[in-house]
């Protein structure tokens, strides 16, 4: 058997027997080819695409969404360069400011760039008083606007992201706090984002903020479960492979396998995991529902 790096726990195939379609809707990829931005903090070791396809046949996924990594800062070079690799079995999510240059967004959209991220938790590219600016510049290529932030900075962030002109995506469950959970006031913000209609809800991540753990990480289990019920046609699922805050220690490393078999267990039917794995990611990101093709 080839074996994925270290920094991935385990090797066992996920049991979940995943539906044709199914997308991993964010990874990242780091490849020493493209250096790192001089300011990062995150400077993890190689996450290739070469390693990616191995884990994608662990899992049975077949098509993925590659997340520019703080790391690059607004150098997307490596993301597009992935989404070459990938072909059309890949869409990307990229890191912008007000400098980048019209035509550089237009390059990315053709090579597969579908949204925009905005990451607070460590920053990298615009800052949030860019957000608006950005969003209109992506609103005519049917973009999106994905946010990662601690949760408690949503609270400040909803009556801007509510006025966006384009669909937002929260990153790893919105960070939500624990162990309040589904009590906490951030929840409760970002369930009426949701509620809206133009927001949708990454169900990945689920080790970062919790309390209880490995292996069933059931408190950040409980939020997954709130969203399949409440909002099953506006979230999708992902690893966040390569877990660049566990491989530089920051968070235990998850088992990748056993998160995809907890979707299993989170979602109580076969046509929900569907949705979830197939049909909103091809409504998010305009995969398309042909027929699978290695």
């Amino acid at each position: 058997m080839t074996h994925l790096p270290t920094w991935t726990a385990g090797d066992e195939p996920a049991t979940l027997s995943v539906p044709p379609l199914s997308v991993d809707c964010h990874h990242h990829i780091y490849d020493n080819r493209f250096p790192y931005d001089p300011e990062t903090s995150l400077r993890p070791a190689d996450a290739t695409v070469a390693q990616y396809r191995i884990l994608q046949k662990r899992l049975g996924i077949f098509r993925s969404v590659v997340v520019q990594p703080s790391s690059y800062g607004t150098d997307n070079r490596c993301l597009v360069d992935a989404l070459k690799q990938f072909g059309d079995n890949a869409r990307g999510v990229a890191v912008v400011d007000s400098r980048t240059p019209d035509a550089d967004i237009r390059a990315m959209h053709d090579a597969g760039v579908r949204g925009i991220r905005f990451n607070l938790s460590r920053p990298a590219g615009a800052n949030i008083d860019q957000l608006e600016a950005l969003a209109r510049r992506i609103e005519p290529l049917g973009w999106h606007v994905q946010v990662h932030t601690l949760g408690a900075a949503y609270v400040q962030l909803e009556k801007y992201l509510a006025a966006l002109p384009v669909p937002v995506v929260i990153d790893h469950l919105g960070r939500v706090p624990q162990p309040a959970g589904l009590s906490h006031e951030v929840f409760a913000v970002l369930r009426r984002l949701v509620d809206k209609g133009k927001t949708w809800m990454k169900l990945s991540g689920a080790y970062h903020d919790s309390l209880d753990g490995a292996p069933s990480y059931a408190d950040t289990g409980r939020m997954v479960t709130e969203w399949l019920t409440s909002a099953p046609e506006r979230v999708v699922w992902g690893t966040d492979w390569p877990h660049p805050a566990a491989m530089v220690g920051e968070k235990p490393m998850p088992n990748d396998a056993r998160l995809l078999d907890l979707l299993g267990e989170w979602a109580p039917n076969s046509a929900l995991i569907r949705k979830v794995l197939v049909d909103n990611p091809i409504a998010l990101y305009g995969f398309s529902s042909g027929s699978q093709e290695r």
